[in-house]
């Protein structure tokens, strides 16, 4: 034939060749099944220090506006954990506060050893929390009135009592009775401290012996109960106050759910534990908002101090 095109003969068959030749392998492009998005995409990571998931909505907050809203969830109210000095500079006139035994540490009497040393554990916390001890106590105004004012730090050792926080808690309320000024504790903790033994434990008679002698005196005291109060600190002088207030949904009670359970073979309501109950069994006055409760302190104080103002001279 006068044609251009050549022939291959394979197999008895004649067979044009094609312009561009076939893969050498049988299994052709068709069969593979494409891969879309042409390979892995990086997932993008929100940077650390920038946003925070609220645990009871799962929304995201970013930090600035939870710190500008004291670290209250703005969608649900959620209240998150609080340090001691943001509550303060969050309660009390600026410039107005004076520490109190601003340096005074822990020593480890029973020389605690385990996996660290309580010496080791002491001042892991005072470098990360900034603190010296799980309390800062001081004088401070709260709207006009001058205050005894002790706030409780979770953050360091869970908010345990030991000898320094009973012993900085027992001269602030000393200082308030001498002073005649109202007393006013923000307790959060989990209770006495282990590392010192009997020395924290009897951290819970003195304190409730300085309050006696300071009602004596017919002076106020109030205590605040935030998320957690519980053990050795709510069996002592967070549950002693004329006037006892909590935030929402704070946990307070003395021993877990389960010890309780355990002991009494019942079955436990839900949510025995939360402020919101104890407001409804008599256990509490009030459940205050923490962004109300510079307010609501300034109308208790007013409230509470009436007869003692009358009474001063003109």
């Amino acid at each position: 034939m006068g044609t251009n095109s050549s022939a291959k003969k394979t197999i008895g068959f004649d067979v044009e060749a094609a312009v561009t030749p076939p893969p050498s392998t049988t299994e052709t492009s068709l069969l593979r099944k494409p891969k879309l998005g042409g390979g892995k995409q990086k997932k993008k990571e929100i940077p650390e220090g920038l946003w925070t998931k609220c645990p009871k909505c799962d929304s995201m907050v970013f930090d600035k506006e939870l710190d500008e809203n004291l670290k209250v969830c703005p969608k649900c109210a959620h209240h998150f954990p609080i340090g001691s000095r943001e509550r303060i500079h969050s309660l009390v006139e600026t410039c107005s506060f004076e520490e109190m035994d601003a340096e005074m540490t822990s020593s480890d009497v029973l020389e605690f050893t385990g996996v660290a040393s309580y010496k080791e554990k002491l001042e892991a916390y005072q470098q990360s929390t900034g603190l010296k001890d799980a309390v800062i106590t001081g004088l401070g105004k709260i709207g006009e009135f001058k205050v005894a004012l002790g706030v409780m730090d979770f953050a360091f050792l869970g908010g345990s009592m030991g000898s320094v926080v009973g012993e900085k808690l027992t001269r602030l309320i000393e200082s308030g009775t001498s002073r005649g000024l109202p007393v006013i504790i923000i307790s959060t903790s989990g209770g006495a401290r282990m590392y010192e033994g009997m020395f924290s434990l009897m951290q819970m008679a003195k304190t409730c012996g300085a309050l006696a002698y300071h009602a004596k005196a017919r002076l106020p005291y109030i205590s605040v109960l935030t998320h957690p109060t519980t053990a050795g600190v709510m069996a002592s002088f967070a549950s002693v106050g004329d006037l006892i207030l909590a935030e929402p949904g704070a946990m307070i009670g003395f021993a877990g759910p389960r010890v309780i359970k355990d002991t009494t073979q019942a079955e436990l309501p839900p949510g025995f534990q939360t402020a919101e109950f104890l407001l409804d069994h008599g256990l509490i006055d009030a459940i205050v908002p923490r962004k109300e409760l510079k307010d609501r302190l300034v109308y208790y104080l007013d409230f509470m101090t009436q007869s003692k103002r009358a009474a001063a001279p003109s």
